[in-house]
């Protein structure tokens, strides 16, 4: 699944792409969507929130899609080919310059204002203006949660996804099992912080969390069996929350054993 900065990245081409013109071909393979009347309206923005991408037209509609596992956008330009049948094209914005195509993504709906599943999104960590004191507040109010479960929960804290779980609880020595209780705001605070550092520089290129020249971009992620970077134990994975996401983590600078799954 794209993580908040793929998500960016995406809405930053797109803005540039289709940002301020004028509509000049809809289509879609969505019997929902294929007779929405869009022609002639204006891209007034293209914004990412968190793993949500939106697109606002001028009339006050929102094309809002979220990518989960498969969906994806791409552009074309007038008459390039497309690799990807067109019976995938959930959403297809024809400019003058510029075709955006939205393929398979499982959220693709058009609503007025804002979509009630982004609106209860909490702080978006590539937000130049995200309030982590908010963050650290709904983290709070669920003490309970393990935090390889909660800093994945995007009512919570947006943008964080199986990658940056496993490698920003790593970089920190943070025990993927231990409950939001279990650990200090100063500790909480660093956790958003790391990943808020690691999504920012990541942006606009392949993502690595592991700055080396050479060898494997992460310190965990993907990595389970083989030997940990630091100190040589064994890299671990195991399934948390309700969903069975994978969480990566090193049991010994970590200071937790290997965990059988937890849901």
């Amino acid at each position: 699944m794209p993580e908040g900065d793929t998500i960016h990245q995406t809405a930053h081409t797109l803005s540039r792409a289709i940002g301020g013109r004028r509509v000049m071909g809809w289509r879609s393979a969505l019997a929902a969507l294929e007779d929405a009347d869009l022609v002639g309206r204006t891209v007034e923005t293209v914004e990412a929130r968190g793993k949500h991408l939106l697109v606002r037209f001028d009339d006050g509609r929102t094309l809002h899609t979220h990518m989960r596992m498969d969906g994806s956008w791409h552009i074309y330009r007038p008459g390039e080919r497309w690799p990807i049948g067109a019976h995938r094209a959930h959403a297809v914005i024809e400019t003058e310059a510029w075709i955006a195509v939205c393929f398979d993504a499982p959220i693709c709906a058009l609503v007025r204002g804002e979509p009630e599943m982004v609106a209860r999104l909490g702080p978006d960590l590539l937000d130049p203006d995200a309030d982590l004191d908010e963050a650290l507040r709904r983290l709070r109010a669920h003490p309970d949660l393990p935090l390889g479960v909660a800093v994945m929960r995007q009512d919570l804290v947006s943008g964080i996804g199986n990658v940056y779980k496993s490698e920003v609880l790593f970089i920190r020595r943070r025990d993927p099992f231990a409950t939001v209780a279990d650990i200090g705001d100063d500790a909480l605070r660093d956790v958003l912080l790391e990943a808020r550092r690691l999504l920012r520089i990541n942006l606009g290129r392949p993502r690595r969390t592991r700055h080396r020249l050479r060898g494997d971009p992460h310190w965990v992620y993907g990595r389970s069996g083989k030997p940990c970077f630091e100190c040589g134990g064994s890299v671990a994975m195991t399934r948390q929350g309700d969903l069975g996401r994978s969480t990566y983590y090193c049991p010994t600078c970590q200071g937790r054993r290997p965990q059988r799954s937890a849901r």
